[in-house]
């Protein structure tokens, strides 16, 4: 199919609605894109924080959540905590690849400059660790959590938001 381009992802916010759809891409994510750097048990005990959709939604709304859609179906979902902390970030392995973490992230950092703030932290699996660096996220720590039962090591990695100033405006 030459010349035919793909649908690109649209954002939108996140309506309470949307959380068994978002469990699901969280747990096809972690499932899929992340075997080669946690084990089954690892895995099975981090995708258990979807396990209680009411939980897992609650979650969702108490923070600032956008979801990518690729032709109205969500695709992919990113939440920012607070204003400088991104707590989630995951797309659907069948969406992989195509510009929606991307499009997230770039969406987050945007929001949090304009709530103010000076940086942005995130606490990055191994997986997603070259992701964000690519974006201009440094490590700053290596950490190990505890998520039911099971021993998860991520990095803290940290991104200096740059001062945007309209065109024109002295600085």
């Amino acid at each position: 199919m030459m010349g035919q381009a793909l649908p690109k992802p649209a954002l939108r916010p996140y309506l309470a609605e949307d959380t068994p759809m978002l469990a699901a891409i969280f747990v096809a994510a972690i499932e899929e894109l992340t075997g080669e750097d946690y084990s089954e048990a690892q895995q099975e005990a981090w995708a258990g924080a979807a396990d209680d959709e009411e939980k897992f939604g609650k979650r969702l709304a108490g923070e600032l959540t956008l979801i990518a859609t690729l032709q109205n179906s969500p695709v992919g979902f990113a939440s920012l905590k607070g204003t400088g902390h991104i707590d989630m970030l995951y797309v659907h392995p069948g969406a992989a690849g195509q510009g929606v973490a991307s499009m997230l992230c770039e969406a987050l950092e945007k929001l949090a400059g304009g709530r103010g703030a000076k940086s942005l932290t995130v606490d990055a699996s191994d997986n997603a660790q070259g992701f964000f660096q690519k974006r201009g996220y440094v490590p700053m720590q290596r950490n190990t959590v505890a998520v039911n039962d099971e021993w998860l090591a991520n990095t803290t990695m940290q991104k200096t938001l740059g001062h945007a100033t309209a065109p024109g405006i002295p600085k």
